[in-house]
């Protein structure tokens, strides 16, 4: 069974079309990468998939289970970290790892996942400092273990690593890679072209709401006769 699959998936805004009938599948234990410029579609057909905005025409499903007709069932495997994800700053990590357990479990079931939750954070000590003490490393690192730690079938991670510098980004995606080993399928958008060649089984490119390629990086570089991934994109955009 794939993890993920879109047919025909269409978003309209009024009279705008923002994504323009997508169709593609994401295999089970992949990670994946949705890839593009500003206002290319990306966010928005990634909350789609988490159900946080409605599908205009066409279909999801997630497992097997339709993302329209059995939201609730697809909110209980998969866990959604978008670009702009905050925590609540006046608790400590661990605090933050016990709360949001809360919501999934409770007694040593609840236990169990703030463990795991503190493992993925890797934070030792500061995981009793408060967040705003944390660097943008870290709290990314705390958020994605919040995001993983309810072991999610499917991750969806919007711009996981923007903003961080590159000791921080290649933590990060060494944590990225640790859970897709662990054998949660991964849909990931980046802008770092770098990054998505070095992590991503697989790509989708979207402009302008279309899905322009869809491959392996190194299939997609033999294609165009090129040697990155960023060159692959501009070729495909100016076509």
């Amino acid at each position: 069974m794939d993890a993920l699959e879109l047919r025909d998936v269409r978003k309209s805004y009024g009279q705008r079309e923002a994504v323009h009938g997508i169709s593609l599948t994401v295999r089970e234990g992949e990670i994946f990468g949705l890839i593009g410029h500003n206002g290319a579609g990306k966010t928005t057909t990634l909350r789609m998939i988490s159900t946080l905005l409605g599908i205009t025409s066409g279909t999801i499903s997630v497992f097997g289970h339709d993302v329209a007709t059995e939201s609730e069932e697809v909110r209980k495997i998969i866990s959604y970290l978008p670009e702009d994800a905050g925590a609540y700053k006046d608790m400590t990590g661990r605090a933050y790892l016990e709360f949001m357990a809360s919501f999934f479990a409770s007694g040593e079931r609840k236990d169990e996942m703030v463990g795991r939750g503190m493992e993925l954070a890797d934070l030792g000590e500061r995981i009793d400092s408060k967040v705003d003490t944390y660097s943008k490393g870290m709290m990314r690192r705390l958020l994605i273990a919040r995001a993983i730690m309810p072991s999610p079938k499917l991750a969806i991670m919007d711009e996981v690593t923007s903003g961080l510098d590159v000791i921080n980004a290649y933590e990060v995606r060494s944590v990225i890679r640790s859970i897709a080993s662990s054998g949660v399928t991964v849909i990931m958008s980046s802008h770092n072209m770098f990054e998505v060649d070095m992590l991503c089984d697989r790509v989708g490119m979207i402009d302008q709401g279309n899905l322009i390629l869809l491959g392996a990086p190194d299939d997609l570089k033999k294609e165009y006769g090129v040697d990155t991934l960023e060159e692959v994109f501009v070729k495909a955009v100016k076509g």
